[in-house]
C-alpha cells in the first residue's frame, strides 16, 4: 500500500468508524457465538499473494463484528466504562504514524516531555498535592502506565526495594531472601484481584483486610492485622487503598488508613482505576481527600475520561523510589543529556522498556473538551445512574445493594442468589442489554454500569422496562 491508496483507504476506514459508532445501538450488544467460531471462517495459513482491501473489510464484518461485544453501545451496562472519543482515535492515528519507542528522552523528545507536562496538567486537575506534580524540578511526576494492574504491580516492586535496602542498610547480614519471606502487604477484602495478582508477582504475602459495613477499608481492621504480623515476625511494607472498587464502587477510608501507612513506614498505593475520573468535578473531589498521605495513586482516563486504552495515569512522591528499582543503563540506551536533571527517561518507570507516544491521547482529548466538557460528561453519568437508581427504588420486588456514589448501581430482586443469578441469565441471554454480576458478602447482586458515551435517559428507561418484564416472567414460573 503506497501513500496514494493509504489516503483513499484511510478516509474509507474514518468513514467506516464514524459509522460504526453512530450505528453501534442498531448492532446486538453480546454476540451470538461459540468458543472457537473464527478458526473454521478463515484459512489455517497466511495468504501466500496479497489480498484487497475490500475483501479485508468484508470479512470484518462476516467474520470479526459476529464475535465482538460493543462496549460503546447504549446498552452495554457491563463491567466500567472504556473511554472512546473521535479526538483520542485520531491522536492515536498519528501515534502509529510517528511510530517512536519513546524509553528514553533521547529516543524521541516530544515523546517524553509531552507526556511530563500532560501528567501535570491532569494531576492539577485533580488538585493533586504539589509533591506528585514534575513541574520543573519536583522530586515526584506522573507516568503513563498500560493499566491499573500495572501501577499496582510497578508500586508493589518499588515498595519492595526500598524496604529491602531500608533493612539490609541498617543489618547487612540480612538476606534478601530472609527478608522477602517475612514481606506482607495488605488491601480491603473488595480490592481489584490484580493487587492479589501483583503480590503473587511480587512474591509477598497479601493478606485481606475485612471491610465495614459499607465495603470500606478502615483503620480499625488495618491496625488490628498489623499489630498481629508485627507480633508473629513479619514486616508490613505495602498497603493499597481502593477508590472505587470494581463490585461496588465502595471508597476505603484514606483519611484514617494514611496516617497509620505514614507511621508504620508502609508503601501506601492508592488504586482510583474508575472513580479518579470524577475527582476532576469539584463535588467529587472530597473522595479523594487523604491523598496527601499516599506515596503512589492511579487511575485509567482510559475508563471514563474519553482518552481512549491504554492510557492509565500514575504518580509518585517521589521519583527515586521508583527508579530505584527498574533503573538500569547498558551503554547502548545511553545517551549525553540523561545525567543533566532535566529530562526523564521514563524506562525507569515501569516494567516494558518501550512505550507509545500515548500522551497525544491526553493532549488532544484535554483541548477538544476542555475541562468543563470533561466535568460535563462525568455529571451526565453520574445523573443517568441516580435516574437508574430511583427506577430501581420504585419497585417493590428490588432492592439496592450498595450506596450510589459514582456511575454504578448495585441492585438484585429481593429473594435467593439462585432467583438473581435465573435473572442475570434471562437478561444476557436476551442480549438487547449486558450486564455483568458481583458478589457483595453472601450475596449474588447485579451490577448496572454507565458506560457508554452514547447513552441517553431513553437507555436507561428501556433497560428498566426490560429488567422488569423479564423479572415479571421469572416471577411468574416460579409461581407456577
Amino acid at each position: 500500500m503506497n501513500a496514494s491508496e493509504f489516503r483513499k483507504r484511510g478516509k474509507e476506514m474514518v468513514d467506516y468508524v464514524a459509522d460504526y459508532i453512530e450505528g453501534v445501538e442498531k448492532r446486538q450488544v453480546y454476540p451470538d457465538v461459540e468458543p472457537g467460531y473464527l478458526r473454521p471462517l478463515i484459512p489455517a495459513t497466511a495468504p501466500q499473494d496479497p489480498e484487497t482491501f475490500e475483501d479485508i473489510m468484508t470479512d470484518v464484518e462476516k467474520i470479526i463484528m459476529p464475535g465482538v461485544t460493543h462496549w460503546h453501545s447504549p446498552n452495554f451496562f457491563a463491567y466500567f466504562p472504556t473511554a472512546s472519543s473521535y479526538p483520542a482515535m485520531l491522536a492515536d492515528m498519528l501515534c502509529g504514524a510517528i511510530g517512536c519507542i519513546g524509553f528514553s528522552w533521547a529516543a524521541s523528545p516530544a515523546c517524553t516531555e509531552l507526556e511530563t507536562v500532560m501528567m501535570d496538567w491532569l494531576g492539577k486537575m485533580l488538585e493533586l498535592p504539589e509533591a506528585f506534580l514534575a513541574g520543573s524540578n519536583g522530586e515526584g511526576g506522573g507516568v503513563i502506565q498500560g493499566s491499573a494492574s500495572e501501577a499496582t504491580l510497578v508500586a508493589l516492586l518499588a515498595a519492595r526495594t526500598k524496604v529491602t535496602r531500608q533493612l539490609q542498610a541498617a543489618s547487612p547480614e540480612l538476606t534478601q531472601a530472609a527478608i522477602m519471606e517475612k514481606l506482607v502487604a495488605y488491601s480491603s477484602d473488595q480490592a481489584h484481584s490484580s493487587v492479589e495478582r501483583a503480590g503473587l508477582i511480587g512474591g509477598v504475602k497479601l493478606k485481606a483486610i475485612p471491610s465495614d459495613g459499607k465495603f470500606a477499608m478502615r483503620a480499625s481492621a488495618l491496625q488490628e492485622a498489623l499489630e498481629r504480623d508485627k507480633a508473629a515476625g513479619l514486616i508490613p511494607f505495602f498497603v493499597v487503598a481502593t477508590l472505587g472498587t470494581t463490585s461496588c464502587c465502595s471508597f476505603d477510608n484514606v483519611l484514617e488508613v494514611g496516617p497509620i501507612c505514614n507511621r508504620e513506614n508502609m508503601w501506601l498505593h492508592i488504586d482510583a482505576a474508575y472513580a479518579g475520573s470524577a475527582f476532576i468535578c469539584p463535588e467529587f473531589r472530597h473522595l479523594l481527600n487523604g491523598v496527601e498521605f499516599a506515596d503512589s495513586f492511579n487511575f485509567n482516563p482510559h475508563k471514563w475520561l474519553l482518552v481512549n486504552f491504554d492510557c492509565s495515569a500514575m504518580w509518585v512522591k517521589n521519583r527515586n523510589n521508583l527508579t530505584g528499582a527498574f533503573k538500569l543503563d547498558p551503554v547502548y540506551l545511553k545517551h549525553s543529556h540523561q545525567d543533566s536533571g532535566l529530562i526523564t527517561d521514563y524506562r525507569h518507570w515501569q516494567l516494558p522498556l518501550g512505550r507509545r507516544f500515548r500522551s497525544l491521547k491526553m493532549w488532544f482529548v484535554f483541548r477538544i473538551y476542555g475541562v468543563k466538557g470533561l466535568q460535563a460528561y462525568i455529571r451526565k453519568h453520574v445523573q443517568l445512574s441516580r435516574e437508574f437508581e430511583s427506577l430501581v427504588r420504585q419497585d417493590p420486588r428490588f432492592e439496592i445493594c450498595a450506596e450510589v456514589t459514582l456511575g454504578l448501581v448495585c441492585f438484585r430482586l429481593k429473594g435467593s442468589n439462585k432467583l438473581n443469578e435465573a435473572l442475570l441469565e434471562k437478561i444476557n441471554n436476551a442480549k438487547k442489554i449486558h450486564l455483568v454480576p458481583c458478589h457483595l458478602r453472601d450475596k449474588f447482586v447485579l451490577r448496572f454500569a454507565i458506560c457508554s458515551r452514547s447513552v441517553e435517559s431513553a437507555h436507561i428507561q428501556h433497560a428498566w422496562k426490560h429488567i422488569r418484564e423479564l423479572a415479571t416472567q421469572l416471577l411468574q414460573s416460579g409461581k407456577e
